[in-house]
């Protein structure tokens, strides 16, 4: 299995901001998805929680790490 990381260190109200929308756009295009394709299910509901709790996190903060992960099969 490969694995890819990225890290991102938010130390300035710049960096912040673009995290905010960074985690706004993954949050909005996760929840398109799982309404198309997943609508309801226990998973999907489950994933948007997540993200929603990444994106609140990020909305309050103004420092901070944000790491990436993808682990190919």
């Amino acid at each position: 299995m490969r694995r890819h990381v990225a890290t991102f260190e938010i130390d300035s109200q710049t960096d912040s901001d673009a995290v905010r929308r960074l985690l706004d756009r993954v949050y909005d295009t996760i929840r398109e998805e799982s309404q198309q394709v997943r609508d309801g299910t226990d998973d999907a509901n489950r994933v948007l929680d997540e993200f929603r709790a990444l994106r609140d996190a990020a909305a309050h903060s103004a420092s901070g790490t944000l790491t990436i992960t993808y682990e190919e099969d």
